[in-house]
């Protein structure tokens, strides 16, 4: 059986670790300077030993011990350790804020958080959501981004109490937080029925085509149609908040939503990938706000870019909209009867050549990977007649970008063969 209580063993929702403060005299933190995924940084002790309880998880640990530079700065005072700090908006809600609920366990005063970011945080500043967000959970509490060997001279770690993969429930006492302290003041603001669109979030994020139908149908069912990143937080909060029914495609969105929402309020969550990542909204979703969302899968099939190995993140998916009409129909999120047209195939390639000409690597394309199947094809036109383009070969481009992801998931496997212990 799994011992809880052993930080070289994954944290739990159900408690161990994940649920505690250790202090660490004149640690020593190494900011993450190389590594894809795992990364060679962390904080060590005043012997020099690697200090488990600060390491992030996701599913395998991504700190592990490495040579410890010499010391740049001092940082007097105590601060607490917040972790990693993530670029991406979902992530760093997943991954970033997992332990800010040690706020309210630390006894006495404390000088503020610090993280060390990762390079997808350009030159360790704190984005405007990164800061928002704080600002919303710990208002006016100094935050330290390091970005140089640094010794602390209090170091006060908690265990990661929220993340991806079992922790994506999080545990009690970061619920229970979490619930208490962020966007406690922000009332609620906006219509009962909303629908959270990725329409213009560009050609360069995965959604699904002709979204734009989607929005028009629920408009005319009387939803309000948001673009979260077009408002600031505290407004995205505000309508979250006030919604009875949401319909969402599933993406970072809803994990804010699931921070903020309660068990009256229902969610359509449309599936936009065939992905087990889909898994963690879910379970945040249940776990945080009582009750799980409606799931919907209508993909026919994805459109999948031609420098990628398969559906992910960066595809689009084609939905049948007839069996999406029934399904949100089914559930009391729109009336019963309605008649959402398919997409012709003619209107699929024509909206896929329209995203494509978005894109500023003009060369690439998106090749048609029916469900069930595995990869997409080399070329589009062994699966789709299409009516809009000629068929043609993969460019040159299109293959070093192949290289290239080679080339990642190269340096990926790599990092997997880093050590996990010290």
């Amino acid at each position: 059986m799994t011992d809880l209580n052993d930080p070289a063993n994954a944290p739990h929702p159900d408690g161990g670790w994940s649920t505690r403060v250790r202090t660490v005299p004149k640690a020593t933190i190494v900011p993450i300077t190389e590594g894809y995924l795992v990364h060679r940084a962390g904080v060590h002790d005043d012997s020099g030993a690697f200090v488990q309880e600060a390491v992030l998880w996701r599913g395998r640990p991504m700190l592990v011990p490495g040579p410890v530079p010499e010391v740049a700065q001092d940082l007097p005072g105590r601060w607490v350790w917040g972790g990693v700090l993530i670029g991406h908006f979902g992530h760093f809600l997943m991954e970033s804020t997992g332990r800010l609920w040690a706020l309210d366990a630390v006894r006495g005063a404390i000088d503020g958080l610090v993280f060390v970011a990762r390079r997808d945080v350009p030159a360790g500043d704190l984005a405007g959501f990164h800061r928002d967000f704080l600002d919303l959970f710990c208002p006016g509490v100094p935050v330290r981004v390091i970005t140089e060997t640094t010794q602390v001279e209090t170091l006060e770690v908690p265990g990661q109490g929220f993340g991806i993969g079992a922790l994506a429930s999080g545990t009690d006492i970061f619920r229970d937080v979490m619930h208490r302290r962020f966007a406690a003041r922000i009332a609620p603001r906006g219509a009962e029925r909303l629908y959270i669109s990725r329409s213009e979030l560009g050609a360069t994020l995965g959604s699904v085509l002709e979204e734009k139908r989607i929005e028009r149908a629920l408009a005319a069912c009387g939803y309000d149609i948001f673009h979260p990143q077009h408002h600031t937080l505290a407004e995205q909060i505000a309508r979250y908040k006030a919604a009875r029914q949401i319909v969402a495609l599933d993406g970072s969105a809803l994990h804010l939503f699931a921070m903020v929402g309660r068990k009256d309020q229902q969610v359509a969550m449309i599936k936009r990938r065939i992905s087990n990542g889909l898994n963690m909204i879910i379970r945040h979703l249940a776990a945080f706000t009582g009750r799980a969302p409606l799931v919907l899968d209508v993909i026919s099939r994805q459109w999948v870019r031609s420098d990628r190995g398969g559906a992910d993140n960066f595809s689009f998916a084609e939905l049948d909209f007839g069996k999406l009409a029934a399904a949100l129909a089914e559930a009391g999120f729109i009336p019963n009867g309605l008649h959402w047209p398919e997409l012709t195939n003619d209107e699929a390639l024509a909206a896929v050549s329209r995203i494509e000409s978005q894109l500023e690597r003009k060369k690439l394309r998106f090749l048609p990977m029916p469900r069930g199947a595995t990869a997409p094809p080399k070329t589009r036109s062994t699966t789709v007649a299409r009516t809009a383009d000629p068929a043609f070969p993969e460019d040159k481009e299109a293959k070093r970008a192949r290289r290239k992801a080679r080339r990642a998931k190269r340096q990926a496997a790599a990092d997997k063969r880093l050590p996990a212990t010290s």
